[in-house]
């Protein structure tokens, strides 16, 4: 069997409506699975189940923020109802601060990222374990940052959640190795997505952080990190299990 063949399998991928995750929910659905696309953005949920759809997969959308508890819940509903099994959670849905640094992070901006950044695939993953703990093997997979490796690729906020991400991925990977099931994360560097950036560059944070950017390099494709996290879910990675795998070109080598 083909190990990165998905057929029969299906997987929730969030924040699927754009960027990395609608690449990695194409990427998924090209290999036989089946897609619960799970995203904020309602037109963008239907857009990304509909190229599914349209290039001979399966997929459904679920609309709603994936850092309550109700919303949390109709994912899985719908995972299980429709596909009868959860086998591959992505937890890749996240967005960015504004860089700032810790004297300038406002209460509303730190409970924002970090309740949409680290809370909310807490909550998913809280809920999707007891299927897959049921079926005996199930793949997480997160993706994290270059701000979960080093504290100079984000602002304050960012970089918190992401190294949170981090070791939720270890935790979950040590607790539920013997149950069938692994967590891994990737870490991208600098990526094409359309993830919103609101930076003063003459605040503070952006003043101490930009010289550090300039070891971004080129900015990877979101289908170049799709890849990995297809890489990790697959049956080729059975044996990783706790990594935070970087996918930035070399940046974290600087």
């Amino acid at each position: 069997m083909n190990a990165s063949d998905f057929t029969g399998r299906s997987v929730i991928v969030t924040g699927a409506g754009s960027g990395i995750g609608r690449a990695t929910a194409l990427a998924f659905a090209g290999r036989g699975a089946g897609i619960v696309v799970a995203d904020l953005d309602a037109k963008a949920a239907d857009e990304a189940r509909a190229e599914i759809e349209n290039s001979g997969g399966t997929a459904v959308a679920v609309v709603g923020d994936l850092s309550e508890q109700p919303v949390v819940d109709k994912v899985v509903t719908t995972a299980i109802d429709t596909f009868g099994s959860i086998d591959v959670l992505v937890n890749n849905a996240g967005i960015m601060d504004s860089m700032s640094a810790v004297a300038d992070v406002t209460d509303a901006e730190w409970e924002r990222l970090i309740r949409v950044n680290l809370t909310a695939p807490f909550l998913l993953t809280r809920a999707v374990l007891p299927h897959m703990l049921g079926a005996g093997r199930g793949a997480i997979v997160f993706t994290a940052s270059e701000a979960a490796l080093r504290g100079s690729s984000a602002g304050a906020a960012y970089t918190t959640a992401k190294h949170g991400i981090a070791g939720l991925t270890k935790s979950l990977a040590v607790t539920y190795r013997h149950h069938g099931i692994r967590t891994n994360a990737i870490a991208p560097g600098a990526t094409l997505t359309g993830i919103r950036l609101d930076i003063d560059p003459d605040a503070p944070g952006p003043q101490a952080l930009m010289p550090y950017m300039g070891n971004a390099g080129q900015p990877a494709a979101a289908e170049t990190q799709a890849a990995a996290i297809l890489f990790l879910a697959s049956d080729a990675a059975s044996n990783i299990n706790g990594a935070v795998l970087p996918v930035d070109g070399g940046w974290s080598a600087v």
